[in-house]
């Protein structure tokens, strides 16, 4: 299933070009199972052979997320966290989920935001959360768009990089795949790594609360 979706991204970033990038990055940024790492790099790979430009995709996707993202924090704004719990396993979101992902904004706010743009599988919920607890449009629209513009470029880099010397693998979907697990792992790594030096400055920065009498 992963070796046709991979097949169809190449295809459709071809012929939709910038649109077609958008379009599957903001359906990415929501709960549609379409990882980024299957959309940008092939578009990178036709940047590298002229048909788009390494600028082009980066805006495009950085764009496509911000749209997605916004439509993921309105709906929760609007439709409230009562229907989330209670249709939310059909897509598997629970309950235990949820709360622990509000609790995570409300506690880390622009910087997690941030952060959860830059991690598989967080950035397609975090818009959630951020409804669910009112979380400031303005900060979380402009953490989205610099968390996702720091994706894209490196998921830009990534393809021109590598599909770009290695043009034989677009003719090894499973081989693609492998490189593009292996080398996805390697950056939610180094994301990880920041994420925890990050909640270690907040901790170590957040007023101590005084005792109780």
């Amino acid at each position: 299933m992963l070796h046709d979706l991979v097949k169809w991204c190449f295809e459709k970033s071809l012929e939709g070009g910038y649109l077609g990038v958008a379009g599957l990055m903001a359906m990415e940024s929501t709960i549609v199972p379409i990882p980024s790492e299957v959309i940008i790099p092939p578009a990178a790979y036709w940047a590298s052979q002229g048909k788009l430009t390494y600028f082009g995709v980066i805006a495009a996707g950085t764009i496509g997320s911000v749209v997605g993202a916004a439509v993921m924090y309105w709906l929760s704004l609007y439709v409230g966290r009562p229907l989330l719990v209670k249709y939310g396993k059909y897509v598997l979101i629970k309950p235990a989920k949820i709360e622990a992902a509000e609790h995570f904004v409300a506690r880390y706010q622009t910087g997690g935001i941030f952060f959860a743009r830059l991690l598989p599988v967080v950035r397609h919920l975090i818009g959630i959360p951020a409804g669910l607890v009112r979380m400031p449009v303005g900060p979380y629209l402009l953490m989205t768009f610099l968390g996702s513009a720091v994706w894209c470029s490196v998921l830009t880099w990534f393809g021109a990089s590598v599909l770009g010397d290695h043009p034989e693998l677009l003719k090894d979907p499973d081989g693609l795949l492998k490189v593009l697990k292996g080398e996805s792992l390697k950056i939610a790594a180094a994301v990880v790594v920041l994420a925890v030096a990050y909640v270690a400055m907040v901790k170590m920065t957040r007023p101590q609360e005084a005792p109780k009498a």
